[in-house]
């Protein structure tokens, strides 16, 4: 079955001369399948307002829903009741609703289904390389061993430690200033050979890695679109994949991404980007660097399932990632200046 599609909320209430509302349909931010709440409990809240058609989601965070009526009114009448309110029904959350609006079929032809690579050269991306089983079985229960013997920091759908310095979230960046101290020693093995690894023509100073972020990902729980501060961080970034796969998509916007989301990005009229897709088996190592690096925004769709190769492919309860970078002590002087927050700030 075709889901229904529907274009991004108004700005305003669509609505007649005479203010009577001409959609019935809500988007509704802030509840989903990934705040423990099913779209069948959604559906009963809104159903005392009116006949509800469906519950769909709005994108692939699973915190927005499509509400969809049997007619406008019934939507009016929710979003005068529920918007910017506390809902004890839905566990409390303040819900933040906008009338959409449903596409038509001429508008839906779009093909957004990327189609997934299992190796890194058919995705024809200069400096993004793939090498599966980097670790073995024994070494990556190894590694994860040791980092559940150590303390999570537990944030909204995930848990990261920290490592040689502490990624700051809010401001996308590091705080040089404040060091962690030495990288653990159960990565030493995992540096070793990351020394080792083919294709590598970048400065050795680059490659003096000090920075570790691990994350765990429960299953259906992704990445939002990014690309890693360039004045963060040197060139190479490698990304250890273990416990579970995932699929990684990699989008290149034309506009100047640095300080926007790649939805700010679409919003500015850049919605046909250039999509790609990489398969992610356990044990496998990433490395971006180069144009990988600082072009392409990498993100992780909010799926339990995905497709490959038309296999589908179940995520496990778990993935666990090891970011490894080296903190960047001067600015940004790479060959793309419309990503890169060093230049754009001069």
């Amino acid at each position: 079955m075709v889901q229904p599609r529907f274009v991004r909320p108004m700005q305003s209430s669509p609505s007649t001369d005479t203010g009577e509302p001409t959609s019935s349909n809500l988007y509704v931010a802030n509840c989903g399948p990934a705040v423990g709440l099913s779209h069948d409990a959604i559906a009963a809240v809104f159903a005392d307002f009116g006949e509800v058609k469906g519950v769909y989601a709005a994108d692939e965070s699973g915190v927005r829903v499509i509400v969809s009526f049997a007619d406008p009114f019934s939507a009016k009448s929710a979003l005068e009741a529920l918007n910017g309110r506390p809902c004890p029904d839905l566990k409390g959350r303040s819900l933040h609703i906008r009338y959409s609006v449903l596409q038509s079929a001429s508008e839906t032809q779009v093909n957004d289904c990327v189609p997934v690579s299992l190796v890194d050269s058919e995705l024809n991306i200069p400096g993004l390389f793939l090498i599966p089983e980097f670790v073995s079985v024994e070494e990556e229960q190894q590694l994860l061993a040791a980092v559940d013997a150590r303390p999570w920091i537990v944030l909204a759908k995930r848990r990261v430690q920290h490592y040689g310095y502490e990624f700051c979230y809010g401001t996308r960046n590091v705080d040089t200033k404040k060091p962690l101290g030495e990288l653990p020693s159960f990565v030493s093995p995992i540096l070793e050979r990351i020394s080792l690894f083919p294709n590598l023509d970048n400065d050795p100073s680059s490659l003096d890695l000090d920075q570790l972020t691990v994350n765990e990902y429960p299953s259906g729980v992704g990445l939002s679109p990014h690309i890693d501060t360039h004045s963060a961080f040197e060139d190479c970034i490698f990304s250890l994949s273990l416990a579970g796969p995932c699929i990684m998509e990699f989008r290149r916007y034309s506009v100047s991404t640095w300080k926007a989301s790649s939805a700010d990005a679409e919003k500015l009229g850049d919605s046909s980007c250039i999509k790609k897709a990489l398969y992610l088996p356990p044990r496998s190592m990433l490395l971006l660097s180069g144009e990988a690096r600082y072009a392409w925004n990498h993100y992780i769709p909010h799926h339990k399932i995905d497709k490959v190769k038309e296999k589908v492919i179940r995520r496990s309860p778990r993935r666990v990632s090891f970011t490894i970078r080296k903190v960047r002590n001067h600015p940004c002087r790479c060959n793309y200046p419309q990503y890169c927050d060093s230049q754009q700030q001069r």
